[in-house]
């Protein structure tokens, strides 16, 4: 069976948010912060559409984070348009543009029913509204025998770990701290089952991968 492989940028005090969250600023006060390390890299730039960048320790870390991957579960924060009932009149078609990176089918997390959303570039949002559990089914058949990528945020996350469906799970650990906001592993269960595998010190991060025993 594919493997639920989730990967998330985390301070040192343990948060993947700061606070503040707003629809406009839906990484709250410093929350961009988490996600330096990873601007520069010709790996982030070029999914994103741009040319350039550096390639140094995080490069193979992103390669294997996107290697073998054929879907992806989202929670509705993440993929943004605030709570509630989808605008149809005015339809959030996600933070991405009209290209979005991802390249293959993606799953979001919602209690809000919506048509699924075809984009350039082989993305299909299909949003889910009976629980982790059909979105995983679901992104499991769309993936064909690939894996799947679980990319936050931080609510969606919790209850994966907390069903104990995540099979690995990459932190990129930030040297910042941001003393408030969204926690990680807020009622996320029991996590003694994830060992830590590999560590990578890189600039700006160090990757701390995690895998099911």
């Amino acid at each position: 069976m594919s493997k639920l492989r989730f990967r998330i940028s985390m301070s040192l005090d343990g948060y993947v948010a700061g606070p503040g969250q707003t629809v406009k600023e839906p990484l709250g006060i410093g929350g961009e912060r988490l996600h330096e390390w990873v601007f520069p890299l010709e790996a982030w730039r070029r999914p994103h559409g741009m040319k350039g960048g550096v390639v140094n320790e995080s490069t193979p870390v992103m390669a294997d984070e996107l290697a073998n991957i054929g879907a992806t579960i989202m929670g509705r924060n993440m993929f943004g348009g605030g709570p509630g009932p989808w605008n149809e009149a005015d339809p959030w078609m996600g933070w991405w543009g009209r290209n979005p990176p991802f390249h293959h089918p993606v799953f979001v997390l919602t209690h809000h029913v919506r048509e699924p959303l075809a984009m350039e570039g082989g993305t299909r949002f299909t949003f889910v509204t009976d629980g982790i559990e059909s979105a995983l089914a679901q992104a499991r058949h769309a993936a064909g025998g690939q894996d799947v990528a679980l990319a936050g945020g931080a609510r969606a996350a919790q209850q994966y770990l907390k069903a104990g469906l995540v099979d690995e799970m990459q932190i990129h650990l930030a040297p910042i701290l941001l003393g408030g906001g969204e926690r990680l592993f807020e009622d996320a269960g029991a996590l003694q089952d994830l060992a830590l595998v590999k560590t990578v010190h890189a600039p700006d991060v160090t990757h701390l991968k995690f895998v099911r025993t």
